[in-house]
Formats: C-alpha cells, sequence, structure tokens
C-alpha cells in the first residue's frame, strides 16, 4: 500500500522533492503539495483502491502524510469489508 501511495505523490502530486526522500510523516503540503493537486491525488488512490473518500475525509488533515493517506485509506477499506460481511 504505501509503494502505492508514493507512486501516485510522485506521479499527482507535483512534490517539489522527490518522494522517495520523504519520510512517512513529512509534511506533504510543506513538500509543495497543493490542494489541486491532493485532489488529483485523491482521485488517483480512489481508483487504485477501490474507495470513495467520504466528504468528512476531504481535509487537509487526510492527505498532510504518507502516514496521514495510508490511515484514510485502511479506515476506508475497513468500512468496505464492515459493509460487505
Amino acid at each position: 500500500m504505501t509503494e502505492t501511495i508514493r507512486r501516485l505523490l510522485q506521479e499527482h502530486g507535483r512534490l517539489h522533492v522527490p518522494v522517495e526522500n520523504l519520510s512517512d510523516d513529512a509534511d506533504l503540503y510543506g513538500a509543495g503539495l497543493t490542494p489541486f493537486a491532493a485532489i488529483h491525488v485523491m482521485l488517483a488512490l480512489e481508483e487504485a483502491f477501490d474507495v470513495e473518500f467520504p466528504v468528512a475525509m476531504l481535509r487537509r488533515e487526510s492527505f498532510k502524510s504518507v502516514k496521514a493517506i495510508k490511515a484514510g485509506l485502511n479506515e476506508l477499506q475497513a468500512s468496505v469489508a464492515r459493509q460487505a460481511a
């Protein structure tokens, strides 16, 4: 999951720093992620992981770091699994 997140950030995030130089806790906004680029990252994540970010998760904190994105995706996947059960 982390590798996919990092690849999508590299492809869509328009970061000023190569994503491989960033820790999982690094501030992506400090690395150049703009709100517009975050939307592109979110759409790519939705497609890659077959999830949909609810409005409640469409906030800066959800995309502030690789770690935050991973936590959000884990939450979404758990929710989908609960609904399917």
